[in-house]
């Protein structure tokens, strides 16, 4: 592999890189885009696909970017947090939730990018999910200050918001 060159697409940009030139053939998906790229939404945690703070879309599917080898990439289109823009819907219910009763969907912040990544391939594939669809749909990120509940009213409530903006 080493020499080969590999392609992929990241917020709208292409890349070209060099496995053991530009990074090591051994190093995952989420060590390239942090580590090398300078993409720090991206969060190194588990590193076991336990977590989900290291999620990103590939190909505008939510995969866990430390579960897979950076040279798996090749040919594909990733979006990181720093991919979306500021007024996306889904990142604005997770930075607008405040609802008495359900509490913020963001504390700390760490798992924040995973969890927005996650909801905006969920909504992709499922514009309409019950709260137990959510719960299901997330089931794989942990926040660590416990915020689920504040998530999940974000999540519906942008849910809501989408369809009745497609209506």
């Amino acid at each position: 592999m080493s020499g080969q060159r590999i392609n992929m697409r990241i917020n709208g940009r292409d890349y070209t890189l060099i496995p053991g030139k530009d990074f090591e053939v051994t190093e995952t998906l989420s060590e390239l885009l942090r580590e090398r790229l300078g993409f720090t939404g991206v969060r190194l945690s588990c590193k076991q696909g336990a977590c989900g703070a290291c999620t990103v879309l590939l190909n505008g599917r939510s995969v866990l970017s430390c579960m897979m080898l950076a040279v798996e990439a090749d040919g594909c289109e990733i979006t990181t947090i720093e991919g979306l823009p500021a007024d996306d819907p889904v990142i604005l219910a997770f930075a607008n939730e405040t609802d008495p009763g359900y509490g913020t969907a963001m504390q700390c912040g760490f798992c924040t990018p995973g969890f927005v990544l996650e909801t905006k391939s969920l909504l992709s594939e499922n514009p309409h999910p019950t709260r137990e669809e959510i719960r299901d749909g997330l089931s794989g990120h942990v926040c660590r200050c416990g915020v689920y509940q504040g998530i999940e009213h974000a999540v519906e409530k942008v849910a809501q918001a989408i369809s009745e903006e497609g209506k």
